[in-house]
C-alpha cells in the first residue's frame, strides 16, 4: 500500500461528525498524501515525541494554500493489535501513529482532517478498521477520537521505549526497522548505552471502516474516559497531538 494510491481529498464536499457544516476557514484546508520524507521532517520537528515509527505505511499532509501546516501518519502499530478483531489479519488494519497540526489552523481542524483521511482510506484501500492511542502521560484521553466516533476499548499493554543514550525514547519497532534488532545487549556490545524507558498504558480506540466488522470485536466497548479539565491545554480537543 502506498500513499499515492489514496486520492487527494476534496474538502468542499466532505461531511464528518464533529465537522458538519464546516466554516469557510475549514473549507480552505486541503488534505492529501505526501512523501514519507516530507511528513517525517514536519513530525520530528513539531510532534511531542519528535519521531516517526518504523513501519509507516501512509502519510498525509495538511495544507492551507501552499503552506504545509500539519501531518498525519499511519503504520503497522503494535504487534498483534489486529487480534482485537476475530479473524482479522495484520493487513486488515493500520494504526494512526502521529498527528500534528499547527495552531494556525482553525478550530475543529483535527476532526476534519481525521474524517477526510478515514473517508479516503475507506474509498481507496481494502482496510477494515483503524486503531489509535492516546497517551495519558501527556494529559491526553482521546477527545479528538471521541468527537469523531471512534470506539473506546480500554487501555493497551504498556510497552517500554528504548533510549540509546541520546535522550530520545524510541519504539522497539523503529529500532528493529533501522538496525535489524531492538536487543539492548546488541547495542551494549557495540558500545551504545541503551536503556529502557518505562511507559504508561495508553487509551485505545478502534474505528471500523467496514461496519459489519464491528461484530467481530472481541473486547468490550467502554464509556469514553473523561478529560481532566485542569490539565486541558489549548482547549483540549483541538491540540491533543498523537
Amino acid at each position: 500500500m502506498r500513499a499515492g494510491s489514496v486520492i487527494a481529498a476534496r474538502p468542499d464536499n466532505h461531511r464528518e461528525r464533529g465537522g458538519s457544516n464546516p466554516t469557510s476557514a475549514l473549507q480552505l484546508i486541503r488534505v492529501q498524501p505526501v512523501p514519507l520524507t516530507v511528513a517525517k521532517t514536519l513530525l520530528i520537528r513539531n510532534h511531542y515525541l519528535h519521531s516517526i515509527p518504523g513501519g509507516t505505511a501512509l502519510t498525509f499532509g495538511v495544507f492551507r494554500g501552499p503552506r504545509l501546516l500539519g501531518a498525519l501518519s499511519l503504520g503497522v502499530g503494535p504487534k498483534n493489535a489486529h487480534r482485537l478483531v476475530d479473524g482479522a489479519a495484520p493487513d486488515d488494519c493500520l494504526t494512526l501513529t502521529r498527528l500534528w497540526l499547527s495552531e494556525e489552523l482553525p478550530h475543529k481542524s483535527e476532526s476534519r482532517v481525521i474524517g477526510v483521511v478515514r473517508r479516503e482510506i475507506r474509498r481507496h484501500t481494502n482496510l477494515k478498521f483503524l486503531l489509535t492511542y492516546a497517551d495519558p502521560a501527556q494529559g491526553h484521553v482521546g477527545v479528538i477520537y471521541q468527537a469523531t466516533g471512534w470506539l473506546y476499548t480500554g487501555t493497551s499493554q504498556a510497552t517500554p521505549l528504548v533510549d540509546l543514550g541520546d535522550g530520545v525514547a524510541r519504539h522497539t519497532r523503529s529500532l528493529s526497522h533501522v538496525f535489524g534488532t531492538h536487543s539492548l545487549e546488541h547495542f551494549k556490545s557495540h558500545g551504545v548505552t541503551a536503556s529502557l524507558v518505562p511507559q504508561a498504558a495508553k487509551h485505545r480506540y478502534v474505528y471500523f471502516l467496514e461496519a459489519s466488522w464491528q461484530e467481530r470485536l472481541n473486547v468490550p466497548v467502554l464509556p469514553y474516559p473523561k478529560l481532566n479539565i485542569d490539565a486541558t491545554e489549548n482547549g483540549g480537543v483541538e491540540h491533543e497531538d498523537r
